[in-house]
């Protein structure tokens, strides 16, 4: 399928997960607009409380909607899904290293695995562009572009590592206004954690992201920085269990919840 020219917008949910269920790997920004997209972070359950203690001590970057309990895989936020299936590209962890880059999990699924997931800033874009605030990576076909930083979240049994944010460009007209709109998603990582120097973030190089892509920052634009749901995968390389799988940065698991169910007034 030439995603280029595909309706992503418009695709419902179910009809999202089902393409990805049939191998399509893409970047899901734009997609299923109205609908929530999350973070995925899946580890046994003898691992499953350090995760969750890790998303309660750190919930701007770690915000739960729901939990698989151990072998299930589906639920209220994927009716009639698969969570083996239905996200375009996973990351599998073994010794926090890398080792494979699925885009079904069959091979690597056990029964004692819970899935977390948490909560992603893409679900506050469609409000920045109804804003006619632009979202750079979206109009540049790139994925969103993800840092490390050098600030810590705190630790929680096993599992410690950086606070990882997100980074769009946004004119500085509008942070404002940016940060007044994303500020009523709290679920969904809510209001920026840095505005302007990447350098205080201990952010080097922003044409060299640790995740996604790099993208262009135009004149009279400002690096806005937001809390990340690869903050777990992050924690996940540092400390370094056995085994945990995550999605694919920028390849989301489109939810069938609204994102006006996470919008406060």
């Amino acid at each position: 399928m030439d995603v280029t020219t595909f309706d992503r917008a418009n695709v419902t949910p179910a009809e999202a997960r089902a393409l990805f269920r049939e191998g399509l790997a893409t970047p899901t920004a734009g997609w299923s607009s109205g609908f929530t997209q999350a973070n995925l972070i899946i580890v046994p359950q003898e691992q499953a409380f350090d995760v969750l203690l890790f998303a309660e001590r750190n919930p701007k970057p770690c915000p739960i909607l729901g939990v698989l309990e151990a072998g299930q895989t589906t639920g209220p936020l994927l009716v009639g899904g698969d969570i083996r299936t239905d996200v375009g590209r996973y990351t599998v962890y073994q010794n926090g290293e890398l080792v494979d880059q699925p885009t079904d999990l069959s091979a690597w699924w056990r029964d004692d695995l819970v899935t977390f997931i948490v909560g992603c800033s893409f679900t506050f874009e469609a409000a920045l562009q109804r804003a006619h605030i632009p979202i750079a990576h979206i109009e540049q076909g790139r994925n969103v572009p993800m840092y490390r930083t050098n600030r810590r979240c705190a630790s929680a049994g096993n599992l410690a590592g950086p606070l990882v944010v997100s980074m769009r460009p946004i004119h500085a007209d509008r942070v404002a206004d940016a940060a007044r709109i994303t500020a009523r998603y709290p679920a969904v990582h809510g209001a920026p954690v840095h505005i302007g120097d990447p350098a205080e973030l201990g952010i080097r190089d922003l044409a060299s992201p640790d995740f996604g892509d790099a993208v262009t920052v135009a004149d009279g634009f400002v690096p806005v920085f937001w809390a990340c749901g690869v903050t777990p995968q992050a924690a996940v390389m540092e400390s370094r269990p056995p085994l945990a799988i995550g999605h694919a940065p920028g390849h989301m698991l489109i939810t069938d919840a609204r994102d006006a169910d996470y919008l406060v007034p």
